[in-house]
C-alpha cells in the first residue's frame, strides 16, 4: 500500500465514523423524543426493540437527558 492510498483510506475511514457518529446522535434525538412524547406502557422496551440497545443503555440515556435539562 503506497502512502496516497494510505491517506485515502484514512480520509474514508474518518468520514464514516463521522457519519456514525452524526447518525447516533439523531437516533438518540428521536428514541428521546419518543420516550418523552409517549406515555405508551412499555416504552423503553420499544426503543431497545427498535435500536438494539441493552435496557441499561436506554435508561442511562435518559437519566443523562433528564441531568442536563434539569
Amino acid at each position: 500500500m503506497d502512502t496516497a492510498k494510505l491517506e485515502l483510506a484514512a480520509q474514508r475511514y474518518r468520514e464514516a465514523e463521522a457519519a456514525l457518529d452524526s447518525a447516533r446522535a439523531e437516533l438518540q434525538a428521536e428514541a428521546l423524543a419518543f420516550l418523552q412524547q409517549t406515555e405508551e406502557r412499555g416504552a423503553q422496551a420499544t426503543v431497545v426493540r427498535v435500536t438494539g440497545w441493552t435496557r441499561e443503555h436506554v435508561r442511562r440515556m435518559v437519566r443523562s437527558s433528564e441531568e442536563k435539562t434539569g
